[in-house]
């Protein structure tokens, strides 16, 4: 088993245990390879949640650049309702699982196809 395999068995418990949801594991594998690099390095792996330009970039970043969604509130509510999910006290929210949930969130798997 590689890293990559270990990390995406760890996102997949975190999406379990933590935010009470069955991962399709298909897509959160695609998901996790197209979060890149990041995940292999401690700080990119992680969303700082108490960081509005962290939270800004995922917005500008994922859901506009990479999902093709239309900026407006509705993303940052969507953003800040996967935060919830994970729970605001949870200290590591991983890059991969709130992508996971945006994109489930938007209906947007085929981006993933």
């Amino acid at each position: 088993m590689g890293k990559r395999d270990e990390l995406i068995a760890k996102y997949a418990d975190d999406l379990k245990s933590k935010c009470g949801m069955t991962p399709d594991m298909d897509l959160l594998t695609k998901v996790t390879i197209g979060c890149g690099p990041a995940i292999y390095n401690d700080d990119a792996s992680t969303v700082a949640a108490t960081q509005d330009s962290e939270l800004e970039t995922v917005k500008d970043n994922f859901l506009v650049k990479k999902l093709g969604l239309a900026d407006g509130p509705q993303l940052m509510e969507a953003i800040n309702a996967v935060i919830d999910t994970y729970g605001r006290s949870e200290r590591n929210k991983y890059r991969a699982v709130v992508y996971y949930m945006l994109v489930k969130h938007f209906g947007k798997e085929s981006v993933y196809g």
